[in-house]
């Protein structure tokens, strides 16, 4: 059995290819080139659903609150940066989400490329946060039993918070997009 970090880290690469694909597309509209908004749309749902309605909770729910009982602190630390980051994510992604279901005006399309720009760079960092230093500080200090009850909690938070079949499905937008950018 793999750590339940190592589930996190997982869908951290799945997040990142998303990351890589707003950030292509949005370099393309810079650059004056037609890209199709459903791109922008899809990448919301993705991040409202699969990095933040999932992954996130599986964190802020489960992770944290486990490293919190362990004595990692609250009021100062990775954990409160990273739940702030988390918040600042949300926003981001719903500005995304308002802005690619609009008419994209010169308007609208800065305001949303800024919002994929900013959410692109924080999340970028904020991975590598958690996977250099918040993720080892996790695999110190939690017990064998703790590691147990979390891949069990994973499981059930991702029954909680996910339709079957969805990682499947985000993989597939992931590699369609993907494709299409090429």
């Amino acid at each position: 059995m793999g750590l339940p970090t190592d589930e996190l880290k997982k869908e951290h690469r799945d997040i990142e290819r998303m990351l890589k694909i707003v950030w292509d597309a949005a370099n393309l509209i810079e650059g004056g080139d037609d890209v199709d908004i459903e791109i922008f749309k899809d990448a919301s749902d993705f991040f409202r659903n699969y990095a933040d309605g999932c992954h996130h909770v599986k964190e802020e729910k489960l992770l944290f609150e486990r490293m919190t009982a362990r004595g990692v602190p609250t009021e100062y630390g990775p954990l409160p940066m990273m739940r702030g980051e988390h918040e600042e994510g949300r926003e981001h992604i719903r500005k995304m989400a308002e802005l690619s279901s609009r008419k994209l005006t010169k308007k609208t399309s800065g305001e949303l490329l800024m919002h994929v720009r900013e959410y692109v760079n924080l999340l970028s960092q904020h991975i590598q946060k958690e996977d250099c230093i918040l993720y080892p500080i996790a695999n110190d200090v939690l017990t064998a039993r703790d590691q147990i009850e979390l891949v069990k909690g994973f499981a059930k938070a991702e029954s909680d918070t996910m339709t079957s079949g969805a990682h499947e499905k985000y993989r597939r937008m992931i590699e369609a997009w993907e494709k299409k950018l090429g």
